[in-house]
């Protein structure tokens, strides 16, 4: 007897624990919501303190890269519909656990510390236009509240997820107006947009522009996130390629046009010592738009960032667990909500931890540089995957994407990209806390007789 939604159409949705419960709108809204928030929102400013005028140069080429590795995502979610995304695909293709273990933790770590950069982005400059309350505890009981929603259930979490989605793209098509108001006024200066100001010339200014693009690259992640919750998607193979696709097209096409309506309107210094950068851009547009409905829709946006990384996390741990690279028990879920608990409840509490730990730029910056890494391993593994046949049609990415998805991630990832030493410190730590674990799932094994 098949299971309501495993129809011949696509193989790939077989029966799980987990509900099916997302369509393709919603999935597309899931891609499009979990990219969109935090990064452009809160880290746009941190961005052109590093490349000046020139804003919209690092997001167009993370775009670019964006682009070269969802497509490698898109091929093996097609082929492996399962909730452990890059870690199931490294297992796969290299066949050694402790290299598995180390990808889905630099995961699970950059989904956490994105969380908390959106939960400590909460407590910041546009909250500070209704009230002035202390940032920590307000990430706090952010965090708390977006784990309880989380537990409710996938269906009330991506419902949530609808409404803020289209909050936060509101949000960002009104200082898109903005700016073509100015520019059919008059306002703004256009030759703030070819200039570069990274603090040198030749090799110097390279490095800018690299560190800048790998700092904007946080703004673009995100669906990396949705393919973990492949068992929860009802035709996987059909949906992802068309959602994943459309979203970073949609997400990077107004990420260009909202960088380059924040250099028309505001100089990029401005534009770096604000923790509200695009609040900035609704003040100088010359428009009457309330600057608290704005903050308001800006505090929408990054909840739902927020909201998206803890569901994506606590699906990995779930994923790993049934990989049997966690122990078993982290699979559990609840038998009325069917939603992975023991994963949620691990993974609120690091989260928890890195906001007491860490702020914005530094956490975003963290975010991106983990992923990047994950990125380059991903990008070879769908080449190593392709002498893997499954019994399914799926999408197939051509050849030379990968290979220059994995050389683009690696250059934003090394220290070609003008990256603060205390990156490379914070995710040696987490790597170090990674191997402790995976050194204490060993002997639970063990003991387990495994």
């Amino acid at each position: 007897m098949r299971t309501p939604h495993a129809t011949t159409t696509d193989p790939g949705a077989g029966p799980t624990p987990l509900r099916r419960a997302i369509g393709p709108k919603l999935l597309v809204l899931l891609v499009v919501g979990d990219i969109l928030g935090t990064g452009v929102y809160a880290v746009s400013g941190k961005v052109a303190g590093k490349v000046g005028g020139a804003l919209w140069l690092p997001f167009a080429i993370g775009f670019v890269i964006a682009v070269l590795t969802a497509a490698s995502y898109v091929e093996l979610v097609g082929k492996y519909p399962k909730a452990a995304g890059a870690a199931l695909y490294t297992q796969k293709a290299f066949r050694i656990p402790f290299v598995t273990f180390l990808v889905a933790f630099m995961v699970m770590c950059s989904g956490l510390a994105s969380a908390s950069a959106a939960a400590r982005a909460f407590g910041g400059d546009y909250l500070r236009t209704f009230a002035d309350l202390p940032p920590t505890l307000v990430a706090v009981v952010f965090v708390l509240a977006l784990a309880a929603l989380n537990l409710r259930g996938v269906a009330e979490s991506v419902k949530a997820n609808v409404v803020l989605t289209v909050v936060e793209v509101s949000g960002l098509l009104i200082v898109i107006g903005i700016g073509v108001y100015a520019v059919l006024t008059g306002d703004g200066e256009p030759a703030r947009l070819v200039r570069l100001d990274t603090g040198g010339t030749g090799f110097a200014a390279l490095t800018g522009v690299l560190g800048a693009t790998a700092l904007a690259f946080f703004a673009f992640l995100g669906f990396e996130d949705s393919v973990n919750m492949a068992e929860e998607t009802r035709h996987p193979g059909r949906d992802f390629p068309r959602a994943i696709f459309i979203g970073v097209g949609v997400t990077g096409t107004v990420y260009v046009l909202v960088a380059l309506v924040s250099s028309l309107l505001v100089d990029h210094r401005k534009l770096a010592g604000s923790s509200a950068p695009l609040l900035e851009v609704v003040r100088a547009g010359g428009v009457s738009f309330p600057p608290q409905l704005f903050a308001l829709m800006a505090l929408f946006a990054v909840t739902n960032s927020a909201l998206i990384n803890l569901m994506m996390a606590s699906r990995l741990c779930y994923g790993m667990a049934n990989e049997r690279i966690l122990p078993r028990a982290v699979a559990r879920v609840l038998p009325v909500r069917r939603t992975p608990v023991v994963g949620i409840a691990l993974t609120t509490a690091l989260a928890l931890g890195l906001v007491l730990t860490g702020e914005i730029e530094g956490l975003g910056d963290t975010t991106a540089f983990l992923l990047l890494c994950v990125f380059a391993v991903v990008n070879v593994a769908v080449l190593v995957l392709r002498r893997d046949r499954v019994p399914h049609r799926h999408f197939r990415t051509p050849t030379a994407l990968p290979v220059l998805g994995a050389a683009g991630a690696l250059v934003l990832a090394g220290p070609l990209a003008d990256r603060a030493a205390e990156v490379y410190v914070r995710a040696a730590v987490l790597l170090a806390v990674g191997i402790a674990l995976w050194g204490l799932n060993k002997l639970v094994l063990r003991r387990q007789g495994e």
